[in-house]
């Protein structure tokens, strides 16, 4: 089996370097750049990978850009802000050495919020459907939380060591994240599911979202941490739902609404 490591970038240049050396194991390391303005090409470049630049179309087609750009069937689908960890490594390699009892293969991914390993909340194991064979999927065309989907009677396998994910830098961040990306795409990608809300739902669905991931998903055994993430889980679920409200109202997407690229692609469990 060869595997092509695959990473989608946008002004990069502080992650760029520890995502490319953390599958320098690889067979080929592939970055899709959207046009940064720092210095992620040169870095990536520098460092082996080959770099192609696409201008940004939305992460699920810039993702299924990049998987059909690959010089090999086997792609390994990593975001910048992701390390593969030595463990999964280890298990990476050993696959690598015989042949392959799936078609696609989901990851656990353990996500860094606030210096703190994150292991409840709904936010692990997080499996993501990372390595796969090409020649069996496609990427969905969801707006966010896109994913790679196997086609009908392929055969999905688990690997058992952990993806690193650094997620977001500090609370400021986490909260532009939300306010910027997450709340209006998740909107938009409910509305035009079909779904439609009313104002008791906003009142209450951030209550809901703060007692699943704080209480029943035990974020409390994270600490700070785990109160922030059921914190700003309540504050997503409410954006999302006036937002909605406001489309409704308008009775169309919201013009404003873009799909320009991420300053930096971080993403979190839904």
């Amino acid at each position: 089996m060869q595997i092509s490591a695959v990473i989608i970038a946008f002004n990069e240049e502080t992650d760029i370097a520890d995502a490319i050396n953390s599958v320098a194991w690889a067979d080929e390391i592939l970055v899709v750049d959207s046009e940064s303005t720092d210095r992620t090409r040169e870095i990536a470049e520098s460092l082996g990978a080959k770099v192609l630049v696409q201008p940004w179309m939305g992460f699920s087609a810039q993702k299924q850009f990049a998987t059909d750009a690959a010089s090999f069937d086997w792609i390994l689908s990593l975001d910048a802000d992701e390390r593969v960890s030595t463990a999964l490594r280890d298990e990476l390699a050993v696959l690598k050495g015989t042949a392959p009892n799936a078609d696609g293969y989901t990851i656990p991914r353990l996500s860094i919020y606030l210096g703190r390993e994150i292991r409840h909340g709904g936010w692990y194991p997080d499996r993501q459907l990372r390595l796969f064979d090409r020649r069996k999927g496609r990427w969905n065309s969801r707006i966010i939380h896109e994913s790679f989907s196997l086609e009908p009677g392929a055969v999905s396998g688990k690997l058992k060591t952990d993806l690193l994910h650094l997620s977001v830098k500090n609370v400021e961040h986490h909260a532009r994240m939300i306010a910027d990306r997450y709340a209006p795409l998740s909107a938009r990608q409910s509305y035009e599911d079909g779904n439609r809300t009313y104002l008791f739902m906003a009142v209450f669905a951030g209550w809901v979202a703060f007692l699943r991931a704080y209480i029943l998903r035990l974020g409390l055994l994270d600490g700070r941490q785990g109160y922030t993430i059921a914190y700003f889980a309540m504050h997503n679920a409410r954006m999302k739902h006036l937002i909605m409200l406001e489309m409704q109202a308008k009775d169309r997407s919201p013009a404003t609404t873009k799909l320009d690229p991420p300053s930096s692609y971080n993403r979190y469990p839904e």
